[in-house]
């Protein structure tokens, strides 16, 4: 009997071919926002916990509270700051950081890129402990430091940032003062550290001005040390120093869950704006619909008046309607992945490598589930509407 049914809703879809596609396009394109929009941010998800298991769990970085990255104009670290980390011995090594965007030239070319500091003998073990390496040239040493030579990110050797490719011993100017390439780091997968020049900090303090200010410190702790009690012990040092409580201190684990905590939101908040489309597409099931109802009055009559059932009239309606949020989801879920694939192609082209977009069958199937249900759901009061006409009546409609 459900096959019947099954059988007869498909021949009245297509029988109202054109009015059932236009109702099945407000479907398609709020499950093909779900889909797309659920998946792109789930690769989006991966992709800042993969950089975070590079990191490593071993690591505390301390900034000034406000600070946001690269371009920040957050004041509070200084060296002394450093200096005082330095003297706990619960560290392998401490690492100070500046960031600024600034004013690039290679062969009559200028781009602005941001320019990452730390002292030359730290980047050989910092780099090694998140795997970086270079795929031409050498890595810093001790005997750089104060020296106006710079390790430039992979995009910049490479590919599209100048027209042409800079090659290891190649010069550029960084705010007019001449550098010499000494090296090119192996992609790494996030625009930020595949556009950044990395230069010596006793260096950038020349360059920029900048005698005293830190931007950031990396904490590299020894093995086996208790990170959340390394946590508190570097604040209360750092509050007893400073008098005043003007920076933070966080983990990878903390940093990862801020950003997972925005991207809840980011989430929640498109799959809402996804939502209204499916609400409009279930009103445009409801009212096709009722003008089926309509048409098929005297039809409805004929069909009780041979012995149908008010619940054999209701499934027929439910299961037309669950069909036509069935071919909407399908084609939804062919979109969606489309879009979501479309979004992968121009992050890798614009230098975001590590978003891989990864289907997950459940997403589709509740996408799937989640169209019929609304189609189902939409057509039931035009269904209870048909399986309550009384049969003398529908055949005298006209």
């Amino acid at each position: 009997m459900i096959k019947d049914y099954f059988k007869f809703a498909v021949v009245s879809v297509k029988h109202r071919s054109l009015r059932a596609w236009l109702t099945i396009i407000g479907i398609v394109i709020g499950v093909a926002a779900i889909i797309s929009l659920i998946t792109v941010s789930q690769g989006m998800q991966y992709a800042i916990e993969e950089q975070f298991d590079m990191l490593g769990t071993n690591r505390l970085f301390v900034a000034p509270k406000g600070f946001q990255g690269p371009g920040s104009t957050s004041e509070g670290l200084t060296e002394d700051d450093v200096d005082i980390l330095e003297e706990m011995p619960e560290f392998k090594y401490v690492s100070p950081g500046l960031y600024r965007t600034a004013q690039v030239e290679f062969h009559d070319q200028v781009r602005f890129l941001t320019i990452q500091a730390m002292p030359a003998e730290d980047y050989t073990e910092a780099f090694a402990d998140v795997d970086f390496d270079v795929e031409e040239g050498r890595m810093f040493r001790s005997s750089d430091g104060s020296s106006y030579n710079t390790i430039i990110g992979y995009r910049i050797g490479y590919k599209d940032v100048f027209d042409d490719t800079i090659s290891v011993k190649n010069k550029i100017l960084v705010n007019d003062y001449e550098f010499k390439v000494i090296g090119i780091l192996e992609e790494i997968g996030n625009s930020q550290d595949d556009n950044a020049i990395n230069i010596d900090l006793e260096t950038y303090r020349e360059v920029f001005d900048e005698p005293d200010k830190v931007d950031a410190i990396t904490l590299t702790a020894k093995p086996g040390q208790d990170m959340e009690a390394l946590k508190e012990k570097v604040e209360r040092k750092l509050e007893n120093a400073r008098d005043d409580e003007n920076f933070q201190v966080m983990t990878s684990a903390n940093i990862l869950e801020q950003i997972n905590n925005v991207l809840g939101i980011i989430q929640v908040v498109l799959v809402g704006i996804a939502a209204i489309s499916i609400l409009v597409g279930s009103i445009g099931i409801m009212n096709s619909m009722y003008t089926s109802v309509l048409e098929r009055t005297k039809e409805i009559g004929i069909m009780k008046s041979v012995g149908a059932r008010n619940s054999d009239i209701l499934l027929i309606f439910l299961v037309e309607s669950g069909v036509i949020g069935f071919i909407g989801g399908v084609f939804g879920i062919i979109l969606g992945t489309g879009m979501a694939y479309a979004v992968g192609f121009i992050a890798q082209q614009a230098g975001f490598s590590l978003l891989k977009i990864v289907l997950d069958y459940k997403i589709m199937l509740f996408g799937l589930g989640f169209a019929v249900i609304i189609g189902m759901g939409s057509g039931v009061f035009p269904a209870y509407k048909a399986s309550k006409l009384k049969p003398v009546d529908a055949l005298r409609y006209e």
